[in-house]
């Protein structure tokens, strides 16, 4: 018997490794992944080369009518393109990290970002990972889990990512980005960051991987009575 169709939708804080184990779980189970935090940095990046929004982060009006020139899709597994061009690296950035809540905040933005991402789900059988999954995009989501981790052990991380990548990132500035998403993303008025009241919190301050896993598995099992079932490749119970 395979797990159920069902979509899981995975909220939390920046850095706490939402879309890791959003990755593992598809994996794991034979879902379809998608990134939503990339989507909105895939928006931010282009409002940015289109002079769109400037160093202090004013977002100009226009940028809602050149929202519908523009072709953001997951190609490759989870890479995220902008038309044919892979952009996967250039909105990991620091600098598209310091703008994105920003441009997240904004209605019509969000408005876009949702309707893509339900275009891409439409056939079900879907993981995904933001900030209002659960709450907003998918608020009807069979599994929802609310990831949270300290604010040091999340800075660190990014810190470590940035570095992983090449860059040379100072992490005082890694940990005052972190908190000042954390604060924007919290207070805007369009789809805050908040706990669902039905989902599963998962602190992973202190858990590896396969901790992380683990509590899925054992948390979708659970949930649909598959405790004694065992599980084999593609997320199937005998």
């Amino acid at each position: 018997m395979r797990f159920p169709d069902i979509t899981i939708a995975i909220d939390g804080f920046s850095s706490t490794g939402k879309s890791t184990l959003a990755r593992l779980i598809a994996q794991h189970f034979d879902f379809l992944y998608l990134d939503s935090g990339a989507m909105y940095r895939g928006v931010t990046l282009f409002a940015r080369e289109q002079g769109l929004i400037d160093p202090d982060n004013t977002i100009d009006p226009a940028l809602e009518a050149a929202l519908k020139t523009l072709d953001l899709h997951f190609g490759q597994g989870t890479v995220l393109f902008m038309g044919t061009r892979n952009i996967e690296k250039q909105i990991r950035t620091m600098e598209v990290s310091s703008q994105v809540s920003p441009i997240a905040a904004v209605p019509y933005v969000r408005s876009y970002v949702d309707r893509r991402l339900h275009e891409f789900s439409a056939a079900g059988r879907v993981v995904m990972d933001g900030r209002d999954i659960g709450t907003t995009v998918f608020p009807d989501a069979e599994i929802k889990i609310f990831m949270t981790a300290r604010p040091e052990v999340r800075a660190q991380r990014r810190f470590d990512e940035l570095v992983s990548k090449g860059e040379n990132p100072v992490f005082e500035e890694v940990m005052n980005n972190l908190l000042e998403r954390d604060y924007i993303d919290s207070h805007r008025e369009t789809s805050p960051l908040r706990r669902a009241e039905d989902a599963f919190e998962l602190d992973n301050s202190e858990m590896g991987l396969t901790d992380e896993i683990a509590w899925a598995e054992g948390l979708i099992r659970g949930k649909f009575g598959l405790l004694d079932a065992p599980a084999n490749n593609g997320g199937k119970a005998e």
